[in-house]
């Protein structure tokens, strides 16, 4: 029996909007700064772009996927949302929250957990990151009803620790890519155990196969376009057979995006969406299942052990994308050093948008790998270069950094007693 276990990651940043040098330390108030809208430039306007990506990939691919559900019971999905696409979500496009609602209503759909600002705060702070994670578990409640069981790192990043992590908090699985060179013979198609846990298991993700989906659909050169219903289940039924070298758990592990906006309406990626179901049901040792099931019914084929971070990007599958120059590094260094003082201010809005200034994006944006991987890194970037999305997100840190001083001072001038004349 091959078991399909398709899960879609969910997120849009908060886009910062243009900010100079000379909109730095000005004279507004430290409370009303707004560094994550321009509304006079659409690549920056978050309204906008989440309403276009509505319009394109969500609203149709979840109707595409509400009806499947509906016709096909056996089918299952899994998501996980970032906190700060469902913000949005709520201020922006309301339809498509009450769309996923429905889905999640169907009892066929399972939610992750993750960070809530789609962060890495994991690497550099363990107390903001075990924050971020309760707020977002809190805001899938209030949204879904359901409480998360299976953890789903920002970019996939997995490290041993992580698993560690995960098993010490009650989380019954993790996310992580099944990447060949940490693999060594196995195959991705098993569910394994990371070292040293006793219950966290670990789902692996089948590059090869979500990636002819993510990456390959559209592309006339490849030499498996055009890629019909029909040949991707040929090619899931290669593993009904009974070896233990290909294994019979396949993770499809896909940006949603993918969906009309990665890959448009017309290179048939809806059809394609539509007809898999139904095509992949047929062999009848076929099924689908979420991450939660898939722990239920499949035994442990072994243990893997992941000591370095890998990701699900770039031909590295490392960090290198959004920590691999020293840009990226002066940044996520300054970010992190200032959360002492954030924290000091006890004052919610700076807060707020220190932690979303912690969304990976911002850190991707700055990412010079520009070759065989500059489309993935140039997609939904704002920015003509890495060097203006630095210089950016460095004036905003700055402000910040100064917004910060400045309510420290005031709160400290707040609490001085008055002197008698």
């Amino acid at each position: 029996m091959a078991t399909v276990c398709f899960y879609f990651q969910v997120h849009q940043p908060y886009r910062l909007r243009n900010f100079s040098i000379f909109d730095t330390c000005n004279n507004d108030s430290v409370n009303t700064r707004d560094y994550f809208n321009d509304a006079s430039d659409t690549a920056h306007n978050n309204q906008k772009v989440m309403q276009k990506v509505a319009r394109k990939s969500y609203l149709p691919t979840n109707q595409a996927l509400l009806d499947l559900l509906e016709t096909h019971p056996e089918f299952r999905v899994s998501f996980s949302f970032s906190g700060v696409v469902l913000e949005q979500f709520a201020e922006f496009a309301p339809e498509v929250l009450e769309s996923f609602q429905a889905l999640v209503a169907t009892g066929q759909v399972e939610v992750l957990s993750e960070t809530y600002h789609h962060s890495l705060a994991f690497f550099y702070d363990r107390d903001e990151f075990r924050s971020q994670v309760e707020e977002h578990g809190n805001l899938v409640y209030d949204l879904f009803g359901i409480t998360p069981r299976v953890f789903r790192n920002t970019e996939l990043a997995y490290n041993n620790e992580l698993g560690k992590w995960a098993d010490d908090h009650g989380y019954a699985g993790v996310l992580a890519e099944g990447w060949d060179p940490v693999l060594e013979w196995r195959s991705p198609n098993f569910l394994y155990q990371p070292p040293g846990v006793k219950n966290t298991r670990l789902l692996l993700k089948n590059y090869k196969l979500s990636d002819d989906i993510a990456f390959r659909f559209s592309d006339k050169k490849w030499k498996g376009w055009p890629l019909t219903a029909e040949k991707f289940t040929d090619w899931i039924n290669d593993h009904n057979a009974d070896r233990d070298t290909s294994g019979k758990l396949i993770n499809l592990f896909i940006d949603y995006e993918t969906f009309g906006e990665h890959q448009w309406e017309d290179t048939g990626i809806f059809d394609f969406l539509r007809s898999l179901p139904g095509v992949l049901l047929r062999h009848p040792d076929n099924n689908f299942m979420t991450p939660s099931e898939v722990i239920e019914n499949h035994d442990v084929h072994d243990e893997v052990d992941i000591p370095n971070t890998i990701t699900w990007a770039d031909s590295e599958r490392d960090l290198s994308a959004w920590l691999g120059n020293e840009m990226q590094q002066s940044a996520v260094k300054s970010l992190y050093e200032l959360g002492p003082a954030v924290e000091k201010t006890n004052d919610s809005n700076i807060m707020r948008d220190w932690k979303r200034l912690q969304t990976s994006d911002h850190l991707y944006y700055m990412c010079t790998k520009w070759s065989a991987d500059g489309d993935v890194h140039a997609y939904f970037n704002p920015y003509e270069s890495p060097y203006e999305a630095f210089v950016n997100y460095m004036n905003i840190l700055g402000d910040l950094r100064e917004r910060c001083t400045q309510e420290s001072t005031f709160q400290k001038q707040s609490t001085l007693e008055p002197v008698e004349a």
